[in-house]
């Protein structure tokens, strides 16, 4: 398989977490990007950091790297591999999936960590 190309998005990110019964802050509508998960047991929220909710709990300092696409339905094994390079150096990820494609979320201390390895498997990883 060919290694896919990730591009480094330029916001640091939130990761929120909050009851069910939460509604969505309307600051969050409001934000360039952000991500939305509810489940039976709690609604997640990820935003770029300058975006300010009232939550539970805050994961702060996150970036992300995009999996350039879109990617088909039919392809297998990009998010396991790229998780599993990152595994083997024992960094940490938050993963989110759209219909188009995958984020890879890594804390901000790591990031350049994940970028050597990711660069190191043959992957492409894109700053600007």
């Amino acid at each position: 398989m060919t290694k896919q190309t990730l591009q480094l998005l330029d916001e640091s990110f939130n990761i929120h977490s909050l009851t069910p019964e939460s509604k969505v802050p309307s600051e969050v509508f409001d934000a360039k990007v952000y991500f939305v998960g509810k489940t039976y047991d709690e609604l997640s929220i990820v935003v770029p950091a300058n975006v300010h909710i009232e939550s539970l709990e805050v994961e702060p300092d996150w970036r992300a790297l995009e999996v350039l696409g879109p990617l088909g339905f039919s392809l297998t094994g990009i998010l396991s591999n790229i998780s599993g390079v990152l595994a083997e150096k024992k960094i940490s990820i938050f993963a989110i999936s759209t219909f188009d494609t995958d984020y890879i979320l890594v804390k901000k201390v790591s990031l350049k960590k994940a970028v050597n390895a990711l660069r190191a498997d043959d992957y492409l990883v894109i700053n600007d």
